[in-house]
């Protein structure tokens, strides 16, 4: 494996002190991804100065980042407003980490040091121990399990493609349980990740874990619907 350390991820937006040492970028990120921030609702520059404590231009540089990785709509003469993170939403970013993450996988697999396996195996030994019951840390140990595939890859762009997309997945998915089922699956997957590497099957490794992103990808689909639902048919019963 190289010996050339890659940078590190930027702050996570689960685990980071709210509005502590955090961009400003990643703080409106954040609260749109778990709903402080409303589907349609109107964002004005200075009331979001106001909200984390900074001037106007940072707040204005955020929000046409924002705009060009499509989570705000700025129309002009009316401002911006927040993007609704609907299923579709969630579809499109997981079936974009179904191309990115075998891709990475395949290649990891021709480089695999008898160390970085260790590694895989200790991280996964540590998830299967904890059972699900921490959910928050079971998201940095899995996060953490496929790091030790993907950090070491020479296309830095796919790389942080990747973790973005990750920070993005991990936040709306925290709001929903993980059924038994996908449970096993999950297990299940991180195992037969860790055989095709041990066996020098790239093509065998980088399937399964098109399997366990659309897997989870599609577990987070359903959820969001179910709880589309839910409020439709709780707001139908008030009216």
């Amino acid at each position: 494996m190289s010996s050339i350390l890659p940078s590190p991820p930027p702050p996570s937006l689960l685990t980071a002190e709210p509005y502590a040492e955090v961009s400003i970028y990643d703080q409106i990120l954040r609260d749109i991804l778990e709903g402080r921030l409303e589907a349609n609702e109107r964002l004005k520059v200075t009331a979001l100065a106001s909200r984390y404590g900074t001037s106007t231009n940072p707040v204005r540089e955020a929000l046409q980042q924002l705009r060009g990785e499509g989570y705000v709509i700025i129309t002009p003469n009316r401002g911006a407003r927040v993007r609704p993170i609907d299923e579709d939403f969630a579809r499109d970013i997981y079936e974009v980490e179904a191309l990115i993450e075998p891709y990475l996988t395949a290649w990891f697999v021709s480089i695999a040091t008898d160390e970085a396996i260790k590694k895989l195996e200790a991280v996964q030994d540590e998830i299967e121990a904890l059972g699900f019951e921490d959910p928050l840390r079971h998201s940095e140990l899995d996060t953490r399990f496929h790091q030790i595939v993907y950090d070491g890859h020479y296309n830095r762009h796919a790389a942080d493609l990747w973790w973005r997309h990750r920070e993005i997945l991990r936040a709306i998915a925290r709001r929903f349980p993980y059924s038994m089922v996908r449970r096993k699956e999950i297990l299940t997957e991180h195992r037969q990740i860790i055989e095709k590497i041990k066996a020098q099957d790239a093509a065998g490794a980088a399937e399964v874990v098109r399997t366990h992103i659309l897997g989870s990808g599609r577990h987070i689909v359903e959820h969001m619907r179910a709880a589309r639902n839910r409020k439709l048919s709780a707001n139908a019963t008030r009216s």
